[in-house]
């Protein structure tokens, strides 16, 4: 615009984002990031590209557009001294200033009407507040409108731009955090990067809100959000390990027999300690994972020891005559079980152990390039309202798959109660 510059005061991550050049970024922050403000800016500088521009701006609800949205962009547009008109009944903000568009604000309450008009740039606020289900339709939609061609801009480029707190593992985490594909691309900024927060701030979100709160809504990282996590110190980055297994190197399997579901964990020993080289998951039943297992292992020349479910030793829900721990031996596979499955306190508290001990120890590593769905149970499983691992979200099976040659190579040792001291 001539004759106007527009100047932002940022923080760093802030800054970050602003440069990026990718299609569909993401600016994921806690608490006094600056979300709101980064769209703002990020909206308005889009909008001085060309005065046909339309400039699409998105909130959960009509509340947070007319109470939050609608006034942060009429503040905005005074600043830089350019004249608009807020039409509130067709929630556009019209300006009449040269190479300056128009922004359109509508909700995500229903995806479903978001139609019938073209933006060129997008920017969709606290998308993760949506149900899962929700937010991917409301994406999908935002994405399918956001193709205008404004006149005057020699080389259009339109983008989808998100801003949100993590709320636990839902779309942003799905889209942004686990696998992003190409043209997805993410910052995250924690509540302390912004210096123009009140200096108690952030000290008093540390005195309001529950641990798991705080990694999300202070470090702005994703985190299980719905109760206390089965296994709070599994980290994807810090657990993680590139190893694979050698050729004919002998493999410990954890398995978990559920029909149509499956599950198996492979591990490797390096060093002494276990690592996690491979899952299988939605397995039919238990001839087909014995018949997996053969083919893509035995058959190569590994030894294979599994330790399986000690409930396997009930019949097979496929044929009552055979147990599944009698198909796996009779597959060939030696079977390392005792006579029931350990206390399932026990065989958490084996998991954590190895996990994270007392000492700062991290002696389980996950191949997470191989095993996502265990690094996402790992990351995912919450406590139910009785105290017991949940399994209603259907991440546990993997889970307990891997937990069990964990408890039983590794178990947690009881300290001797003195009456058992007396009696040595």
């Amino acid at each position: 615009m001539a004759g106007r510059t527009l100047r932002i005061q940022m923080t760093e991550p802030q800054a970050r984002f602003f440069q990026l050049q990718d299609k569909y970024p993401a600016f994921v922050g806690g608490f006094g990031t600056g979300k709101t403000e980064t769209l703002a800016n990020c909206a308005l500088r889009d909008a001085l590209s060309s005065s046909d521009a339309l400039i699409a701006l998105y909130e959960p609800t009509y509340d947070l557009v007319r109470l939050i949205l609608a006034p942060r962009m009429e503040e905005k547009l005074s600043e830089l001294g350019i004249r608009y008109k807020y039409n509130k009944q067709e929630n556009i903000i019209y300006t009449s200033a040269p190479n300056c568009g128009d922004f359109i604000l509508r909700t995500l309450e229903n995806p479903a009407r978001i139609i019938g008009y073209e933006s060129y740039r997008a920017h969709v606020d606290e998308i993760d507040t949506l149900k899962k289900a929700q937010a991917s339709l409301a994406w999908r939609k935002i994405i399918a409108r956001n193709r205008q061609r404004p006149d005057g801009v020699e080389q259009p480029f339109n983008r989808v731009s998100a801003y949100t707190t993590p709320e636990g593992f839902q779309f942003v985490y799905d889209t942004w955090g686990r696998a992003p594909k190409p043209g997805y691309a993410m910052v995250q900024a924690a509540t302390y990067t912004n210096p123009f927060l009140p200096d108690d701030y952030v000290q008093s979100l540390r005195d309001s809100y529950p641990a798991a709160l705080i990694t999300a809504y202070i470090e702005g990282k994703f985190t299980n959000l719905n109760s206390g996590s089965v296994y709070p110190d599994f980290d994807r980055s810090l657990n993680h390990s590139d190893t694979v297994e050698q050729e004919r190197e002998p493999l410990l399997i954890g398995m978990d027999f559920n029909r149509l579901k499956m599950s198996a964990v492979v591990y490797v020993l390096r060093s002494g300690w276990p690592v996690a080289v491979a899952e299988v998951t939605d397995g039919r039943d238990t001839p087909y994972m014995a018949d997996l297992i053969k083919r893509r292992y035995a058959d190569k020349g590994h030894p294979i020891q599994i330790f399986p479910d000690a409930s396997g030793q009930n019949a097979s829900s496929k044929n009552a005559s055979e147990s599944d721990l009698s198909i796996l031996r009779q597959a060939g596979f030696s079977i390392q079980v005792h006579g029931s499955n350990p206390a399932i306190p026990d065989r958490v508290n084996a998991v954590n152990t190895l996990i994270l001990n007392g000492a700062g120890e991290r002696r389980l590593k996950i191949n997470v390039n191989r095993c996502p769905h265990l690094a996402d149970g790992l990351e995912q499983q919450a406590y139910d309202k009785n105290g017991m691992p949940d399994k209603s979200s259907g991440v546990d099976h993997l889970n307990d798959a891997a937990g069990y040659p964990l408890a039983y190579l590794f178990p947690i040792e009881r300290p001797m109660t003195t009456t058992q001291s007396l009696r040595m």
